[in-house]
């Protein structure tokens, strides 16, 4: 890579409800898709503490980090997306930022399928770091 190249990493949360649905927020910019919880690493952030302040950013309540799952090449935006296990408290009330419209908790079936993909291997961690590329 150049020095002047440019190149993302994000961190981004995979919270389940009581029913095993995973937490989605609809984003209120560019194409106003529905994603997980996190964001972009500010320059010299660790995955972790980006992982944290984007969360209380965007759902406004703090998660508490299980484990980080796969490590995820999406090549359409030159980016590396690390995926981790997240919980947050039962009694958690989530308020959005105005980076996003809305929240909803999917099922798996509904995730599109490289959605899916990582969170799948998210949910059935086996102790390895998964490595994909999209």
């Amino acid at each position: 890579m150049a020095f002047h190249d440019f190149y993302r990493l994000s961190s981004h949360a995979v919270i389940c409800n009581a029913q095993q649905q995973v937490l989605l927020l609809k984003a209120t910019y560019a194409d106003q898709a529905w994603g997980l919880p996190g964001g972009a690493l500010d320059m010299g952030e660790t995955i972790h503490e980006a992982l944290i302040r984007e969360c209380q950013e965007e759902i406004g309540c703090q998660v508490q980090v299980g484990y980080l799952s796969g490590v995820y090449f999406h090549a359409a935006v030159q980016s590396h997306a690390f995926i981790f296990r997240c919980h947050v408290p039962e009694d958690a009330q989530i308020q959005l930022s105005d980076e996003h419209a809305e929240y909803r908790w999917f099922d798996l079936a509904q995730l599109a399928p490289v959605q899916r993909t990582r969170v799948e291997d998210c949910l059935n961690f086996q102790g390895n770091v998964i490595s994909r590329s999209f």
